[in-house]
């Protein structure tokens, strides 16, 4: 049985190699094909496309791709349609799969959103899209089910995979021992993102608040996680334009959990990784940098007063969020040091994380595989109507 899945990013990379491996458990001869990174394929599925061509984030940055993004997905609109999935799935990336969700659906291919788009957030509006695209949502917090119930769209909550694959008996003792890091040294740890427009904002951003730390701290050691070859290029080609070589940095390809959960601190990059970092129960700070156009636009449809998960799943601020011109080496810097000068405090927010911890951790793989066992048997049409031959006709041509 063939399945369609696209990812966007590497979060969605992962959440993608889990869900597969979740369904193989159950159903081996299951074929995953369409966009999926490197955890993915190594799960199992075939990727028609680069993932990392559709890692952008932000309305300008967008639009320096756009047209290379919509060819995309036109081809892979029209090679689902000839192939005819018994299912797709869309792994987050609204933007991209919502519209080819909405032509899967029309031509009677069920279509499964796995990761809701933050409408409780900001642009609540996609609602109505996200009904004609939409057969099931998949959500990963538990408030939002109730959203989508009462615009009649079907909804199942099955937890943050990572909250299951993570345990939640803090594992710092043992990747400390995995990274060779002596007792008691100080281990910050960078994540700027983990796509390479992110880190056009963000890697000479977070090299400079390194700097800026080790006046306070001068024994720090910095660890450096990165998702992609690009992205790890990118990086060392500020470290050579800051003259920061010297820097007592290590960057890791990958690994970015076994960081978090070595480091006292980290800064992280708005987005899923904030997420993992109190999964990890690692104190950090939030960062994030946009073109100006994209900022203003976004705070202007934004509903919360926060944009980090930690906050946001606490309805209060636990996190400090240091956005667009906040963002700077010495506030930064500064943040982070309030944590490293104060274990009290870092105690404290470490209880709160592990609070978020229990409340996400529901054996996802479970249920995932309750959620799309009528999909998978075949009994799709009991949720998503069949068109007739002429419909799909006119679907395929549009």
């Amino acid at each position: 049985m063939k399945i369609g899945i696209v990812a966007g990013e590497a979060s969605g990379d992962l959440l993608g190699a889990l869900l597969i491996k979740a369904l193989k458990s159950e159903h081996p001869d299951l074929e995953f094909v369409g966009i999926a990174g490197p955890k993915m394929q190594s799960a199992g599925a075939t990727s028609w496309y680069a993932m990392e061509r559709l890692a952008v984030r932000g309305y300008v940055e967008v639009l320096k791709s756009f047209r290379e993004i919509l060819a995309i997905r036109r081809g892979l609109r029209d090679r689902m349609l000839k192939e005819r999935p018994a299912l797709f799935i869309g792994i987050d990336a609204p933007d991209f799969n919502l519209a080819l969700e909405k032509r899967l659906k029309r031509a009677g291919i069920p279509t499964i959103h796995y990761v809701s788009p933050s409408i409780w957030a900001w642009r609540g509006e996609r609602i109505h899209k996200i009904k004609e695209s939409v057969s099931h949502m998949l959500t990963v917090f538990p408030f939002e089910p109730a959203i989508y119930e009462k615009a009649g769209i079907p909804a199942t909550f099955v937890g943050h995979p990572s909250a299951d694959v993570i345990p939640q008996t803090p594992q710092r003792d043992n990747a400390r021992e995995q990274l060779r890091i002596k007792p008691g040294e100080l281990i910050v740890a960078l994540l700027p993102g983990s796509r390479q427009t992110e880190l056009d904002y963000h890697a000479e951003l977070f090299i400079e608040t390194a700097k800026s730390l080790l006046m306070d701290f001068p024994t720090a050691r910095f660890l450096v996680p990165l998702a992609t070859r690009e992205t790890r290029e990118q990086f060392d080609q500020a470290r050579w334009k800051l003259q920061a070589q010297d820097l007592p940095m290590q960057i890791l390809f990958g690994h970015a959990n076994l960081a978090l959960a070595a480091a006292d601190v980290a800064l992280v990059a708005s987005g899923t990784a904030t997420l993992e970092a109190a999964l990890l129960r690692c104190p950090h700070v939030i960062a994030y940098r946009m073109s100006s156009t994209t900022y203003r636009l976004m705070k202007r449809k934004a509903y919360l007063p926060y944009v980090g998960l930690p906050n946001i799943l606490a309805s209060e601020w636990l996190v400090p969020e240091l956005l667009q011109d906040d963002a700077t080496p010495e506030n930064l810097a500064r943040a982070m040091g309030n944590w490293i000068r104060h274990p009290d405090a870092a105690a404290a927010l470490r209880a709160r994380f592990a609070e978020i911890h229990a409340q996400l951790a529901v054996n996802n793989p479970d249920r995932v595989r309750e959620a799309l066992r009528p999909y998978l048997a075949g009994r799709a049409s009991l949720r998503t109507s069949q068109p007739s031959p002429a419909s799909e006709s006119v679907a395929v041509a549009r």
